[in-house]
């Protein structure tokens, strides 16, 4: 077996223990890709990868690769990132942990020289991890700002709330799929691997990436303002299928035609350019180790992180046998409404909701999710989880500002009926606004031993039964969000 072969051998043996590993992360990855439009793109960047690659292969034959020690150090760090991803219920940290170790163990089996001529495919596969999501509030609002300044410009009369836009041709929702976040992270995908073929000049690739996100941003505007303009002219139904099929087979292509046209004149890479220039590398390795030494550690590493991640995984607390809502000072306990709100709490261990009223004729419902512990798929943050369920009618329309550093969120459902909510999540027994703080939390909680229980607070009320100013008496009248949290956990 020659050197080339051994080291090869080393990184598929390496490659599929980690692949074996952490294969739930590497499928739930993949399911993404394959079930998501935001990343089907992605399947589509494996070949391109592998193209890649490819291109250098002929050209980085002559070196001589190494069990490259220091890479150990990425691996380990690839391995905190799993374990925090683990930790904080977190499974884009845990995917992303997931290149990073595979990259990492190109690094350890082929050694710096190789690592330096592959450096773009490695970096490219970065965009492999889903990601983006939290992004679409941004764009969804961004898309609707854009559109309703576009339909006044154009001298058409047109309202908008949050991010539904009335005209008198119908009602408009620029809903999630309308955000334009998969036009948005392909387009990320396309433009880095072609900034990289086209341009020498890191001034340039990063200016042509830059504007090709933006050109997106505002494309989707404009086709978002466009399907509006044809609901007026020939009718809603027939704008909505225009759209549907226009975007999904056209518009992204024209969008990237467009872009490519307007940087062509500016493309300063040679057609006929080496992939990767070789005479840099030469030399020889740097920091090589004795395969019985480097190998070893190498698969001990990823053995090491997935234990301490089911050691810390497992802990759990009671919850009290009964969570309570209490009614304070002036208001008191009412039935529920015939057509209620319900939020959205996958994986609780107890779930409560209580209506109430004040003397005013103001009404508020409080929801409380409790969970004993956090894990995969019962998480007080996530996706589709808290005041706005996916699967019902009720939909996001528009940020308020906070109540009490609560995340405060204007839904809406047709009618239409408005309804302001604000969120807290209380983890190891503290109340906090911030998606991230109560991240961080539950990953403190779960490294270090602290309060593995959790709690989704939420007091809404529609608009017109006290909307905002109403939560705010509600919960000042309740001793605010922490008295809140403790009484539902008697620690009061």
């Amino acid at each position: 077996m020659t050197r080339w072969q051994r080291h090869l051998a080393a990184l598929a043996i390496l490659s599929a223990v980690i692949l074996a590993i952490f294969h739930a992360d590497a499928a739930d990855m993949i399911s993404i890709w394959w079930h998501s439009s935001t990343f089907t793109h992605c399947l589509l960047m494996v070949p391109m990868i592998g193209w890649l690659v490819s291109q250098r292969a002929a050209l980085l034959k002559p070196l001589t690769p190494a069990y490259w020690w220091p890479a150990l150090v990425w691996m380990a760090g690839a391995g905190l990132v799993w374990l925090v991803g683990e930790a904080a219920g977190v499974g884009l940290f845990r995917q992303l942990a997931l290149i990073l170790m595979l990259q990492g163990a190109v690094a350890v089996t082929l050694g710096e020289k190789l690592v330096r001529g592959l450096l773009f495919p490695l970096g490219y596969a970065l965009l492999l991890v889903p990601f983006g999501e939290e992004l679409v509030p941004l764009l969804q609002t961004l898309t609707a700002k854009i559109s309703i300044a576009l339909l006044h410009l154009s001298g058409l009369s047109a309202e908008i709330e949050g991010v539904f836009i009335t005209t008198r041709a119908g009602f408009f929702e620029v809903a999630e799929a309308c955000s334009g976040v998969n036009f948005l992270m392909a387009m990320l995908a396309y433009a880095v691997f072609a900034a990289h073929l086209c341009f020498k000049s890191w001034t340039r690739r990063i200016v042509f990436v830059a504007l090709a996100l933006a050109t997106t941003v505002l494309a989707n505007a404009l086709r978002a303002y466009g399907t509006m303009v044809a609901a007026e002219i020939w009718g809603i139904e027939r704008a909505g299928g225009i759209d549907h099929v226009f975007y999904g087979w056209v518009f992204f292509g024209l969008v990237i035609l467009l872009v490519m046209l307007i940087a062509w004149r500016w493309f300063d890479r040679p057609a006929n350019d080496v992939a990767v220039d070789v005479a840099r590398l030469g030399g020889l390795p740097r920091h090589a180790g004795p395969a019985r030494a480097v190998l070893p550690a190498a698969l001990a590493l990823p053995l090491l992180f997935a234990a301490w991640g089911w050691l810390i995984g497992g802990r759990s607390a009671p919850l009290p046998e009964a969570m309570a809502i209490t009614a304070p000072a002036g208001w008191t306990i009412a039935a529920s409404e015939r057509t209620a709100w319900m939020p959205r709490f996958d994986g609780a261990d107890q779930r409560l909701v209580r209506d109430f009223t004040d003397a005013k004729a103001r009404r508020v419902t409080v929801a409380i999710g409790g969970y004993e512990r956090q894990a995969e798929g019962r998480e007080v943050v996530a996706y589709g989880q808290g005041a706005v369920d996916p699967d019902s009618k009720w939909a996001w329309s528009a940020a308020l500002p906070p109540v009490e550093g609560a995340k405060t969120d204007r839904l809406l459902h047709p009618g239409p009926v408005l309804r302001d909510a604000a969120t807290w999540y209380v983890v190891d027994g503290r109340a906090t606004g911030s998606s991230r703080g109560a991240k961080l939390a539950g990953l403190k909680a779960r490294l270090l031993g602290g309060d593995p229980r959790a709690l989704s607070l939420i007091v809404s009320s529609e608009e017109g039964q006290g909307g905002r100013d109403a939560i705010i008496d509600f919960v000042s009248a309740s001793g605010g969000p922490q008295a809140m949290a403790d009484r539902a956990l008697k620690l009061r």
